[in-house]
């Protein structure tokens, strides 16, 4: 079997979350939100005054690479880093009142990206679709731990 990008699913991916991707941007960037702020920000609406280190776990990315967008996301007026005051070894990123004010915007944002997204499918294949790509990315994450 010869490779293919037509039935190539990392392509295929890859190439839904570039276009995804470009149609949030130009609905957040607008707001203030950098693209590469949104997912450390879904994380911090959901659980302000995580630690960088529970951060860098659930966004999948590397320490300096996170180090690199808090600076931006600080410099933006989005999140504050303090030392916690219970273990000074540890750094807290809290949102700021910018920040919580433009969850709403942010939110809505995504979800007409998804919408657009997924037009023309039913609730049936919606779901099915999600059902797939998480079963992807278990088994993905189960190669990444395993070998």
């Amino acid at each position: 079997m010869e490779f293919s990008v037509d039935t190539s699913l990392g392509y295929q991916i890859n190439h839904v979350a570039r276009l995804l991707a470009r149609d949030l941007e130009a609905r957040i960037k607008p707001e203030g939100i950098a693209l590469g702020a949104f997912p450390a920000l879904l994380h911090l609406w959901e659980k302000d005054g995580l630690t960088q280190k529970e951060l860098v776990a659930r966004l999948g990315i590397e320490q300096p690479t996170l180090a690199a967008t808090l600076a931006r996301m600080e410099r933006d007026g989005l999140v504050t880093r303090r030392r916690d005051e219970g273990d000074g070894r540890v750094q807290r990123v809290r949102l700021t009142p910018k920040a919580r004010a433009l969850r709403e915007v942010a939110y809505d944002a995504a979800m007409d990206v998804n919408a657009k997204a997924l037009q023309g499918f039913d609730e049936a294949e919606r779901e099915l679709l999600m059902a797939l790509l998480r079963r992807v990315i278990l088994s993905v994450e189960g190669t990444e731990n395993n070998g």
